[in-house]
């Protein structure tokens, strides 16, 4: 007994050095790298997790994985060596609350636009003093076993990033990224181009200089700004970070199927005519 409880304590004090030390990357502006996953299945996130990723996001926003699914991708994650940061699907105290009590090692958050936002979303996922996340046992704190030490950690080892996706949230993104608790900025170049009334135009040059925006306030505020890349190779990676970007999402489960069957239904197409 005394064994298992020495390694549970082992368990917890790995993986809240692997949180720090991804925020420290996110902080310290160093070149990170994550996959996506869109998909329900675990079995994607243990592939993922091989390939040396620092981390692992979920799409809850435009996907359809549950919460429960979402804790089987977060610990198929977490054991693979990898992190995992699902993004919430909207700005709800609720949602936050659960993914992290399922041991997410942080949050994506869309739709960041104002200061005040960016308020609450720190006072939601940090324990008091910082914010006012209510305490509770469940998988995060080891279902109990874990709860001192996971609650003394947690404000200084969980991640917080913020998606810059509209005029006004580049307008505000100074004011944004001031408050300290926030670790950087993801832009979301499809729903900028929408808020800039060029919908699904990427390289229209409204939406790139708004992308260049948010890469020059992440860099004078010292934070991670990232971007993800449809279908990456080493050229277009090393492009985004001289571009100032500071962190990739290396494609994503349903981006890598989409370009498969595209070249197969050439294949298709080829071998029937």
């Amino acid at each position: 007994m005394r064994e298992a409880a020495v390694s549970g304590q082992s368990d917890l004090d790995s993986l809240n050095a692997r949180r720090r030390a991804l925020k420290a990357r996110l902080r310290g502006r160093e070149r990170t790298l994550a996959a996506w996953t869109s998909l329900a299945h675990p079995s994607i996130t243990e592939i993922f997790a091989r390939a040396g990723v620092d981390f692992v996001g979920i799409d809850v926003e435009h996907g359809t994985i549950s919460h429960e699914q979402a804790q089987c991708v977060i610990a198929a994650a977490q054991a693979g060596g990898t992190l995992c940061l699902p993004r919430i699907a909207s700005h709800n105290p609720e949602a936050m609350k659960r993914f992290l009590d399922s041991g997410a090692d942080g949050l994506i958050v869309p739709m960041v636009d104002t200061p005040e936002q960016a308020a609450d979303l720190v006072a939601w996922s940090t324990y008091p003093p910082i914010g006012r996340r209510s305490f509770g046992v469940s998988r995060a704190q080891g279902y109990g076993f874990d709860f001192d030490a996971y609650a003394a950690a947690w404000n200084g080892a969980g991640s917080l990033l913020v998606q810059i996706e509209s005029v006004t949230g580049v307008a505000n993104v100074d004011a944004i990224l001031a408050n300290d608790a926030v670790d950087g900025a993801m832009i979301g170049p499809y729903d900028i181009s929408g808020s800039l009334g060029v919908p699904g135009q990427l390289d229209h040059p409204k939406v790139r200089e708004a992308g260049a925006a948010v890469v020059e306030a992440c860099r004078r505020a010292g934070k991670a700004c990232g971007t993800q890349i449809v279908d990456p190779d080493e050229a277009s990676v090393a492009a985004a970070f001289d571009e100032g970007y500071t962190f990739v999402v290396l494609s994503s489960d349903v981006f890598l199927l989409w370009k498969w069957a595209e070249r197969m239904r050439g294949v298709v197409a080829s071998t029937r005519a």
